[in-house]
């Protein structure tokens, strides 16, 4: 799930069993906390793939992920930990509220594929980064899909180490495509960033793009283990121009 860069830094080892001990105690915590939304998921996934530019060429990646909606509007979060089982660890996470001016206001918003109307704001945290987003976003009503989300962001990228403030802007979409092959429930799902304009300090980003599509079967047939394949690319990826990656994971997500 890692969208933004984090910088590799030296921590002590942690192990993979209790990454997900831990992860799956605050996935009990928030299935608690979310019982007052109109929904809620929680899941964990586990990836692994090798090929990478920067940092570590093989990665294994444990992610804790949480999604509700409520009476006005809806969040996401997740956090990374990459390479729990070495000792170089690190980790990398994000928060994304949004609200509906629909919802808060009493009024239909909605025209053409927009459903509504939304403020949408966001905040990265890796080792040495920081970076708040906002700006508005739109779900969509795509036939098929089950959600289909455009946000359009200003962000703002502070690197810790280096002391410098970047300004920019972001693009974000998601999606979830569910769909069926004979007996077996599968799902297209994933996100695609385009982020750019990020200068400020010595250092100027090159305009960047990040998408990770994943393709999941339902093992269970309940919708509570789905494996497959996530594709991650990453044009000029961290901003760096010219590094580019495209690399698959397989893939393991169990929802609490």
């Amino acid at each position: 799930m890692q969208r933004i860069p984090t910088l590799q830094h030296r921590s002590p080892r942690v192990s993979l069993a209790a990454c997900l001990a831990a992860a799956t105690c605050l996935g009990l915590a928030s299935t608690q906390a979310a019982r007052a939304a109109d929904w809620s998921m929680t899941d964990i996934q586990l990836l692994s793939g090798s090929g990478y530019k920067v940092n570590a060429s093989s990665k294994t990646i444990a992610t804790f992920e949480h999604a509700d909606g409520w009476k006005y509007g809806d969040n996401f979060f997740f956090v990374d930990v990459i390479n729990p089982q070495s000792t170089g660890t690190t980790f990398y996470g994000e928060y994304s509220p949004r609200l509906s001016f629909g919802k808060m206001f009493n009024k239909n918003l909605a025209f053409g594929p927009v459903k509504d109307v939304m403020l949408a704001l966001g905040t990265e945290f890796g080792a040495g980064l920081h970076s708040t987003l906002y700006g508005v976003g739109f779900p969509l009503k795509i036939p098929g899909f089950a959600y289909f989300d455009l946000n359009l962001y200003a962000r703002q990228s502070t690197l810790d180490v280096a002391g410098t403030s970047q300004t920019g802007y972001q693009v974000t979409i998601d999606w979830l495509l569910p769909f069926k092959i004979g007996p077996t429930k599968w799902q297209f799902t994933g996100f695609l960033d385009y982020a750019a304009g990020e200068n400020g300090g010595s250092f100027a980003k090159a305009d960047n793009i990040i998408s990770q599509p994943q393709i999941l079967v339902d093992l269970t047939g309940k919708g509570k283990i789905l494996a497959g394949v996530e594709y991650q690319y990453w044009s000029n990826k961290f901003g760096i121009s010219g590094v580019n990656e495209g690399i698959p994971q397989a893939m393991l997500k169990w929802i609490l």
